[in-house]
């Protein structure tokens, strides 16, 4: 087993998806990990990856890479944010109804990027984008295949963060009866 494979069984004997390893200048081997839905897990019952969950894996992994004498020079453990990568057809079945942004390999009608609802396509093989094109509504039906990236479109809910509305104004002080000196 080489230590890729070793990484792979270590977080998911954790119980957590391993999303992506990847090298990085400097030395730096980034981990990023996701949590499975409906699984349990002892840092608390919460969505997202959280900081004690990094910590958990960061902890197994710095035991795991100095048994295989892996060089590098930093560990990340992370999450894969909010606009979190889609790598493999299990992260797209995983995420069907969701807003995504995909790049394609080659361009399709003069573009690569596209973004928009993802679907399963109706054929039962491969995946369906809807999308809107100025005010018409379209779908493009891709294979897994024809994908050099695909991430989840962030979406931001601010309402429980919505500035007050401002103090109505004092009414003027009319003691004098609105006359100056």
């Amino acid at each position: 087993m080489n230590w890729m494979q070793a990484v792979e069984k270590t977080v998911t004997g954790l119980q957590y998806e391993l999303v992506d390893v990847e090298r990085a200048a400097g030395g730096l081997l980034r981990v990023t990990i996701d949590r499975i839905p409906g699984q349990t897990y002892p840092t608390g019952d919460h969505e997202f990856v959280t900081v004690e969950d990094c910590e958990a894996v960061t902890r197994q992994l710095q035991y795991l890479l100095e048994v295989e004498n892996v060089d590098y020079a930093r560990l990340e453990v992370s999450s894969p944010g909010l606009d979190r990568p889609l790598k493999t057809p299990a992260h797209f079945a995983r995420f069907v109804g969701e807003m995504v942004q995909i790049t394609l390999k080659l361009p399709f009608q003069g573009r690569k990027k596209y973004q928009g609802t993802l679907l399963a396509a109706d054929a039962g093989e491969g995946w369906r984008l809807v999308f809107t094109e100025g005010k018409v509504e379209q779908a493009l039906d891709f294979s897994f295949d024809e994908i050099r990236e695909a991430r989840l479109v962030p979406v931001l809910d601010f309402k429980g963060r919505r500035k007050a509305a401002p103090a109505p104004a004092a009414p003027a002080d009319t003691t004098d009866g609105g006359q100056q000196e």
